[in-house]
């Protein structure tokens, strides 16, 4: 029996099912060819035979395992091989592995899956790649955003705006993202009894922004909703102070109120506000009624009064008038000229009876009587 090996390859040289030694490359003669047989590999290929582990080999052939290198993966780890300084695969099965390194080199580096953290020393280039990504998780983190990083619901640290990477394994990783925007509460529609017993309804805005992320988020429940309700129970105590007709007076005062009230608080909530608005009163049909029945009573005896002080004043204009003309002839008889002025712009002819001429008529007309 004959056997060529080529220089990419080496077989492996089994007697009746038993491995007995390598071969190099060259030609090979057996006797008893029914009893050998021979298993060709190629070196640049993992050392793999059917059927056989890799430790039996490892075990009856020294020179055999000089020429491999054998990488051992154990649980809850990956492998990653390079080739000549280039990556080549990802090891993921947990067992013995071995690659020939006879022609080219081989370099291994050793992943730790067992906890989420990835090891700052990996290249992240890497946790792209197919099949890798397959045993990573990514969260975004928003540029607005703040993120809350938790393993197994235990709180770790607070993450800035970023991408991370955590790897897949037995520890739940969460990341819950907190918007540090400013932004707006509203308070629509909230019902409030005033010191005088007359239901009103109150639309209030309030701005506020996340400055302490851990303790709004940690440490308060819900904390959108806990100032919710904080601002209901200042509008509820300020509002219920004033009787309706005050309240009306000085409704530009309650925000400057409550945005003073809120401010002392906001460190217990771990936010800041900015700024605090009433938009709307609402009252009830019937005391908007009585309301408008009283402002148009109003404004009617402020036209009266206004009225009034116009004809005094025209009354005392004309006393004034009478006077003078009374004292000047000459004035008297300009304004008698100045009205049959007026007269003459309003018709279109003058008939004058008399046997006189028109201007002795016109003069007679228009004489001064003594």
């Amino acid at each position: 029996m004959g056997v060529k090996i080529s220089d990419n390859r080496r077989g492996l040289l089994f007697k009746k099912g038993s491995y007995v030694r390598m071969l190099g490359p060259g030609e090979h003669s057996f006797w008893f060819e029914s009893d050998v047989s021979v298993k060709q590999l190629d070196i640049n290929e993992q050392f793999y035979v059917p059927d056989y582990e890799l430790e039996y080999f490892l075990q009856k052939d020294e020179k055999l395992a000089e020429c491999l290198d054998v990488v051992d993966v154990a649980d809850n780890q990956l492998v990653l091989r390079f080739v000549d300084g280039k990556y080549k695969q990802l090891l993921t099965t947990p067992q013995k592995y071995g690659f020939w390194n006879l022609v080219k080199k081989n370099t291994f580096d050793y992943i730790d899956i067992s906890t989420p953290r990835i090891d700052g020393s990996l290249d992240r280039n890497y946790l792209n790649r197919v099949p890798l990504n397959h045993y990573v998780q990514t969260f975004e983190v928003a540029p607005y955003m703040t993120g809350l990083l938790f393993f197994d619901n235990e709180f770790q640290e607070i993450l800035e705006p970023g991408r991370y990477s955590f790897w897949k394994c037995a520890t739940k990783v969460e990341v819950i993202p907190v918007d540090m925007r400013q932004k707006d509460i509203e308070i629509g529609g909230q019902e409030i009894m005033t010191e005088d017993k007359v239901p009103i309804r109150i639309n209030f805005v309030c701005q506020y922004a996340v400055k302490d992320v851990k303790k709004a988020a940690l440490e308060i429940k819900d904390f959108e909703k806990q100032i919710y309700m904080l601002l209901q129970m200042l509008l509820r105590e300020y509002i219920g102070t004033f009787k309706l007709d005050d309240l009306l007076k000085t409704k530009q005062e309650i925000a400057e109120y409550i945005l003073k009230a809120v401010q002392e608080k906001a460190a217990d909530y771990g936010v800041e506000f900015f700024y605090a608005g009433l938009k709307d009163i609402i009252l009830p049909g019937e005391i908007r009624d009585i309301l408008n029945t009283v402002l148009i009573a109003e404004k009617r005896a402020m036209a009266n009064v206004i009225t009034r002080r116009e004809e005094t004043a025209s009354t005392r204009s004309l006393l004034n008038t009478a006077k003078l003309m009374d004292e000047n002839q000459t004035l008297y008889r300009l304004k008698e000229l100045e009205y049959i002025e007026k007269i003459c712009d309003r018709i279109d002819t003058i008939s004058l009876s008399g046997r006189d001429g028109l201007l002795d008529s016109l003069n007679q007309f228009l004489a001064t009587k003594k």
